[in-house]
């Protein structure tokens, strides 16, 4: 009788452990996510100030300005909890801020600017914050998903109602360089 009591008191010991881990692991995942947003809002920010500074230089580039804005429009208007969405939104605007420095190669005296020199040094110093944040978002993920996966604790993960997050990852265009042509 008391060998059962205590291997239920262990096992009560163990769930409830268990569980607090899941709990633990889904806020780590809500702040390393926070992480991000806070970075991207510092680019959403300076975006508008880099798009102004070139329009003064490539008045007849205005077709990929407008399409950087509107990408940062729909990157700021995906919902807080869609990560993937976000993901998705935030590759589509990396690809768009990397075309507007792909223009600035054929405008040597726009290069030659302090403002965009220093704009696109702060929006530099972002991505690689950005960079970071999502180095840190996975692997906070990657435990949180090895968890709720892995035998014992995906039991307590299923009655306690953990999920798994999906990775922020950057796809294969985004990796590939930007080209501008005319």
């Amino acid at each position: 009788m008391y060998i059962l009591l205590a291997v239920a008191v262990i096992l009560g010991i163990w769930a409830v452990m268990t569980y607090n881990k899941g709990v633990k692991l889904r806020n780590q995942v809500e702040e390393s996510w926070s992480g991000i947003s806070v970075q991207l809002k510092r680019r959403y920010d300076l975006i508008p100030n880099l798009v102004n500074t070139v329009k003064g230089y490539a008045t007849h580039e205005q077709e990929t300005l407008e399409k950087v804005i509107n990408l940062r429009n729909q990157a700021q208007g995906v919902p807080e909890r869609d990560h993937e969405g976000q993901a998705q939104a935030e590759q589509a605007l990396s690809a768009g801020i990397r075309s507007i420095f792909a223009l600035a190669e054929n405008y040597p005296e726009l290069k030659a600017n302090e403002n965009f020199r220093e704009l696109q040094r702060s929006l530099s110093d972002i991505e690689d914050h950005i960079q970071n944040a999502r180095r840190y978002y996975n692997a906070i993920v990657r435990d949180n998903n090895n968890y709720v996966e892995t035998f014992p604790s995906m039991v307590i993960a299923q009655m306690g109602g953990f999920s798994t997050f999906s990775f922020f990852e950057i796809d294969e265009d985004e990796r590939k360089n930007v080209k501008v042509e005319f």
